[in-house]
């Protein structure tokens, strides 16, 4: 699914072979989806780019309606700073499963990096818009109220910004960035 090109034969005859490795080993593909799934998140944190979206990739193979897929697609594109084409990928994700926390706070990421390239404040928007999801969904992620924090900054008005760099500091301190910080506190 990641490449979206064509497959030559011998990459058809690979797929053919790894689909039947896994019938004779799992009890579904689903099953086997979900393992390929998380053996793309264990490589994912290793740093493991290229395995990471090798085993995303066996997953979206096995069972392409597995939403997770798409959410370690979309996670590994961000980390490799492609964060435009990260985006679809993380609404994928977000439209199947709109209460994951975590994937509101990498669509922000993203838009918030495609923001510094551009410096279009409809993208900083977007990324206060789904940090607000994601504190919805996870009040007590002191991460994502510091980024909250450091993206209103860049407004006039900065009532917002200290909001919730309060409430990142009873949390947590330590997630606000210091600059921001310091930007806040002046």
């Amino acid at each position: 699914m990641y490449g979206r090109a064509p497959k030559c034969p011998e990459q058809v005859r690979a797929d053919t072979e790894f689909l039947a490795a896994c019938d004779k080993q799992f009890p579904s593909r689903k099953l086997a989806s979900e393992h390929h799934v998380s053996k793309g998140w264990e490589y994912f944190q290793q740093r493991q780019l290229d395995t990471a979206i090798m085993r995303f990739n066996q997953a979206w193979l096995l069972d392409s309606t597995n939403a997770t897929v798409y959410w370690g697609f979309a996670s590994v594109l961000g980390m490799r700073q492609q964060y435009r084409a990260s985006v679809p990928l993380f609404k994928k994700y977000l439209a199947l499963n709109p209460t994951e926390a975590n994937a509101w706070q990498g669509l922000s990421t993203s838009y918030g990096q495609m923001f510094f390239q551009t410096k279009d404040v409809a993208l900083l928007q977007n990324s206060i818009e789904a940090l607000k999801h994601c504190v919805k969904l996870a009040p007590q992620n002191a991460r994502a109220y510091g980024q909250l924090a450091g993206a209103y900054s860049y407004f006039i008005q900065r009532d917002s910004a200290r909001k919730y760099l309060a409430i990142a500091d009873r949390l947590n301190p330590s997630a606000v960035n210091p600059e921001v910080r310091k930007m806040l506190t002046q």
